[in-house]
């Protein structure tokens, strides 16, 4: 354990039970300081006396230790929805997590109003599969309501057996009354960045969560966009709509693979240490090619680090909704071997100044999460002079491709998914200027 946080933790320890002693005595010493500041000691007082009652009098025998874990577990969740102190089975899953692999339904959460609130569902996990939303608030699990559960209480009853059910009783902005849905639980394998071609040149990234080796996976498929596209890759879509965020490292090497100098965020806290700036290196993967970054509501944390730098640093177009506003940095502090304090630390800030908490990323252009459907165009008005009997051809030796299959391959991608096909639309638009610009 930290020796800092070693000597703090003795010294609590020892100031309650010389408190203790000195409420048996009816006696009081002087006030001491923490940090140069006077005790609470009529606070301290008082918590004495509450946990002696509860020894005294609770209905029934509570165990010294479990009231001790409580009560710091209290003392965290009266910070802010994100610092919990990690038991044997939390901090576990906490570093099966950030490798990839994990048990659950795949989504992350956090607490609003008392309630579970959901950031993001993760792709291709049983939570987005059954229809999860980023916005949800979960009020039930199973037949155990949410209201007065800690994130961690909740997070234990969510997780299970693999192939067991689980029901979530939501709250969905726009529902008149709560949706009821069933998920089976499953080993959660998190793939952390997809690739494809769109269309010829133009690629896609698709980064589902900040992971350790995240940054090394992306330029990977950067890579292999190119070998696809003959070398020719004219730009990319980076999405990182529903990602939660993830490990601070993964964001900044995100974002060092587009920018070539400057400043891509940087942290702020109260301890030295949480005084951090970093800074990108001279390798833009893509040598300036236009890059488009895809948000929503449910990216969150390290998904705003790199939507905010590379906004910043104008390397990109950022279109979509507003994001979450995660704009907190969670130091993970070991209390053992086996239990951790998450403990918020620092904000983080974008190159500008920007801070993302409780703010997030406003996007460039906004766009809805519509949805579209072909038009009839059957009527006369839609004839064209090629459709009229006895035309003349346009005087080209050579026949005019048909392109009926790029049209279904639009319409295609603007029915399944409109923000990416106004995407892939814009990025078109900046390849153009790019390339006439750089003749």
């Amino acid at each position: 354990m930290n020796s800092k946080w070693r000597s703090l933790t003795v010294l609590i320890t020892g100031m309650v039970l010389g408190l203790v002693l000195a409420l048996g005595q009816g006696v009081w010493a002087e006030r001491e300081t923490l940090n140069g500041l006077p005790l609470p000691l009529d606070e301290l007082k008082a918590f004495t006396q509450v946990f002696s009652k509860i020894k005294s009098d609770y209905v029934e025998q509570v165990d010294d230790r479990q009231l001790l874990k409580d009560a710091i577990r209290g003392m965290l969740n009266g910070l802010d929805p994100h610092s919990t102190y990690l038991d044997e089975t939390a901090y576990k899953d906490l570093r099966i997590g950030t490798t990839g692999e994990f048990g659950g339904l795949g989504i992350e959460v956090g607490m609003e109003d008392s309630f579970v609130k959901v950031i993001a569902p993760i792709d291709d996990t049983p939570a987005q599969r059954a229809g999860v939303k980023s916005g949800d608030l979960i009020i039930r699990l199973d037949e155990t309501p949410v209201k007065g559960l800690s994130l961690t209480d909740a997070v234990k009853l969510m997780r299970g057996k693999p192939g067991t059910d689980i029901l979530l009783t939501i709250v969905r902005e726009g529902e008149e009354k709560p949706l009821k849905i069933t998920i089976t639980r499953a080993v959660i394998k998190v793939k952390s960045v997809k690739q494809k071609t769109l269309e010829k040149g133009y690629g896609y990234l698709r980064i589902t969560q900040f992971q350790a080796r995240t940054g090394e996976n992306l330029l990977d498929a950067i890579s292999e966009l190119k070998k696809e596209n003959n070398n020719d890759l004219k730009g990319v879509i980076l999405d990182l709509r529903n990602n939660p965020g993830g490990v601070l490292s993964a964001a900044v090497a995100v974002s060092d693979a587009f920018l070539t100098e400057g400043l891509i965020v940087y942290t702020k806290g109260r301890q030295e240490d949480s005084q951090l700036k970093f800074n990108a290196t001279p390798s833009d993967m893509l040598k300036g090619k236009p890059v488009i970054v895809l948000v929503n509501g449910g990216s969150a944390s390290a998904s705003e680090i790199v939507a905010g730098a590379l906004q910043d640093h104008k390397r990109a177009i950022i279109m979509g909704k507003r994001t979450f506003g995660k704009g907190s940095v969670q130091t993970i502090m070991p209390m053992s071997t086996e239990t951790a304090l998450k403990l918020t630390t620092a904000r983080y800030y974008t190159p500008s100044g920007r801070s993302i908490q409780a703010e997030g990323i406003e996007p460039d252009i906004t766009l809805e999460d519509v949805r579209v459907a072909k038009v009839d165009t059957s009527d006369f008005s839609m004839i064209k002079e090629a459709d009229l009997s006895g035309h003349l051809d346009n005087g080209n030796s050579k026949k005019q491709k048909s392109d009926s299959k790029d049209k279904k391959e639009e319409l295609s991608l603007a029915s399944k998914d409109y923000q990416l096909y106004e995407a892939l639309n814009l990025l078109k638009g900046m390849q153009i200027l790019h390339s006439r610009n750089n003749k």
